[in-house]
């Protein structure tokens, strides 16, 4: 029997491609990108597993973890984020999180996050274990000072003292692994 996986977060280019991911590997999706819509979503769904996003607009994913246990006492959730920390983690799994994952994440560790040994068939081919390039650094500099101003391109592109369009050439390519 496949799994059903909920899918939180606010990025909406990473729920469609996870959400793609998920689907191309069997697994029946539900998706949501902010915490009313992750509440209705998970008590018509009844997920078996969710992927939820520590930082979200309006909210922290973390507060979201007991209302979920709550509708669905066995779900299993692995908390996703860009903006990993010792603390948050810990508060995590306290607060009922099965685990937790720095993005960028592949599908394998995904399953594995979920204490699911089988390996899944990856589009782009795995990676070992290394540090990230220095492209990837770049990368995820950007996305998080984008965030910081709210997704405001000039803004953005004066706080990393950068012109424009060349921060905007950047964002349209895909994230470097």
């Amino acid at each position: 029997m496949s799994k059903k996986i909920l899918i939180i977060d606010d990025d909406e280019h990473f729920v469609r491609t996870l959400n793609r991911s998920l689907g191309r590997q069997g697994f029946e999706t539900a998706t949501a990108t902010d915490a009313r819509s992750a509440t209705l979503t998970c008590q018509e769904f009844q997920p078996d597993w969710a992927t939820l996003d520590l930082r979200m607009e309006q909210e922290s994913g973390l507060n979201l973890i007991p209302g979920l246990l709550q509708i669905q006492p066995d779900l299993r959730i692995v908390m996703l984020t860009g903006y990993a920390s010792i603390a948050t983690a810990v508060e995590a799994v306290k607060l009922g999180a099965y685990n937790y994952l720095h993005k960028p994440a592949t599908l394998n560790e995904l399953m594995k996050a979920f204490g699911e040994e089988t390996e899944v068939e990856e589009s782009t081919p795995a990676e070992p274990e290394a540090l990230m390039s220095v492209e990837r650094l770049e990368w995820e500099h950007i996305q998080r000072v984008l965030n910081e101003n709210d997704g405001n391109i000039s803004a953005t592109a004066r706080a990393l003292n950068m012109h424009r369009r060349t921060l905007q050439r950047k964002l349209q390519k895909h994230a470097p692994r």
